[in-house]
């Protein structure tokens, strides 16, 4: 079945003339028409350019040139990236109808590579959130259960790509929202270093957190990914120029030698026994590859946390200011005075996690409490840098849980405190700006997936790729696929 297979094998099928683009789309809409009334996943499903885009790809396989490996490729892209023409919800009532006039740059460049896009995938509003209960339209469901959340934000990308409803997707990650989720789903995550990938076109949540970057079905499809969406961008200031190598001609060089850090802090009270079980195995399974593994320190890890919900909300506070009812998006109607239609707009298209952050955000900039709050997190977040720096001054990569436990059932977390707890573990890479990947590593006994989360040093995703490589070819874990039937 197409559906089920991985971007590689499909892009070998096309190549030997054995499938064709418009067959692999027509199988992904049809497998969405029977299944994403279940999974959720998706917010807009794009048919009609899906398969213009298949039927151009099918005449540059038959006259011999197509683009490379994601020719004919059908993905799908986390709803808070821009898409001309395409409505951009960011899963949020305030922007349910805008259409944006451009494409962001990560979608140009998927294009350019000859992908067809199958369309645009739930998440938490304004990608704020653990679970997907913050959209304000429905809940995407994990395919391993459907009882269960499959993470946040990115948790339509996640799912989708679970579920074989599509065979890449884009997502986003701020404190974690493409680890998290893949972890929950049980599929490749890949978060980039910050500036890697061009943020131009993705709607901003935490201008110094955000980053693009790819779920794939295993570790080589998040690097043929990657590898069309990275690169310096003029239009994005944050964009670094810096060379990208080829990822997946590294990705089987093998572990021999490589040195792994064990962090301390990562091993901590309330960590599931099965993570923590699961995690240590891959740890012996990668000595047994050849690597060398060692204790780091990370002795900033337990402010992340706190550090991160003071800096990500107040970016979010000014980021999202421009929602006010006169420039585009949602404006309610009857207001007596501009302040007035300011507080009835916002009010009405914003969800309550949303509001929460904003005011979180607003207060902690606030006269008087800027340095107090703001200021000092600023701080924390150099010393969590620091203590990245200093840890792979020893060792190549951090090998660590992506997540304190599995996916839990929807509405089980209503405190948002135990929500943001899922991200202990993925908040530091962001405030660090450091490359990070969730693989498969391993189930519980109930059959939920556990994330291994693989930290590197920025701007070495290679490696990250490579030692996630070597773990996959050396297990079966992301071989298994949920159940699911029509």
């Amino acid at each position: 079945m197409l559906t089920g297979l991985s971007v590689h094998e499909l892009a070998g099928r096309f190549r030997r003339k054995e499938a064709t683009p418009t067959q692999a789309a027509r199988a992904y809409l049809d497998r969405i028409t029977a299944l994403d009334p279940k999974i959720k996943a998706y917010m807009t499903v794009t048919a009609d350019r899906a398969l213009a885009q298949a039927a151009a790809a099918d005449a540059r396989f038959q006259s011999g040139r197509p683009l490379g490996l994601l020719d004919g490729i059908p993905l799908a892209i986390k709803d808070v990236l821009c898409t001309r023409g395409i409505r951009t919800t960011c899963s949020s009532r305030i922007l349910e109808n805008f259409v944006p006039p451009y494409d962001a740059t990560v979608v140009t460049k998927l294009l350019d590579a000859g992908a067809v896009i199958l369309g645009k995938l739930n998440m938490d509003e304004f990608a704020m959130g653990s679970s997907t209960e913050n959209s304000a339209f429905f809940t995407t469901r994990n395919p391993w259960d459907l009882a269960r959340v499959p993470g946040g934000s990115s948790g339509g990308a996640a799912a989708a790509v679970a579920a074989d409803l599509a065979a890449a997707t884009l997502g986003t990650d701020t404190g974690g929202s493409i680890r998290q989720p893949a972890a929950f789903c049980g599929r490749v995550g890949l978060k980039p270093t910050y500036g890697r990938v061009s943020r131009y076109g993705l709607v901003a949540f935490a201008s110094s957190l955000d980053q693009v970057g790819p779920f794939g079905k295993d570790v080589r499809d998040a690097a043929l990914v990657l590898q069309a969406i990275a690169g310096h961008d003029p239009m994005d200031s944050t964009s670094v120029d810096v060379g990208v190598p080829d990822y997946s001609a590294e990705l089987e060089g093998g572990v021999k030698g490589l040195r792994i850090g064990i962090p301390a802090e990562y091993f901590i009270e309330g960590l599931d026994p099965e993570v923590e079980a699961a995690v240590r195995a891959a740890v012996e399974t990668l000595r047994g590859l050849g690597a060398e593994s060692q204790s780091v320190s990370l002795p900033h890890t337990e402010y992340g946390l706190a550090a991160y919900y003071v800096i990500a909300p107040a970016e979010a506070s000014s980021n999202l200011a421009r929602y006010d009812g006169v420039k585009y998006g949602l404006r309610v109607p009857g207001a007596r005075d501009l302040i007035d239609m300011y507080s009835r707009t916002r009010g009405a298209g914003f969800g309550a996690e949303v509001k929460r952050r904003v005011m979180l955000g607003t207060y902690a900039l606030s006269a008087g409490y800027y340095d107090a709050y703001y200021g000092k997190a600023l701080r924390v977040r150099t010393l969590v840098q620091r203590d990245f720096q200093r840890a792979f001054e020893r060792v190549d990569v951090i090998v660590a849980p992506t997540t304190p436990g599995v996916a839990f059932k929807m509405g089980e977390r209503e405190d948002p405190l135990q929500m943001y707890l899922n991200d202990v573990f993925t908040i530091p890479v962001n405030l660090a700006g450091l490359p990070g990947v969730s693989i498969p590593g391993g189930f519980t006994q109930t059959g939920l997936p556990v994330g291994l989360q693989i930290i590197g040093k920025a701007f070495d995703e290679a490696t990250v790729l490579r030692v996630a490589r070597a773990y996959e070819a050396a297990t079966a874990w992301h071989e298994r696929k949920p159940e699911l039937t029509a």
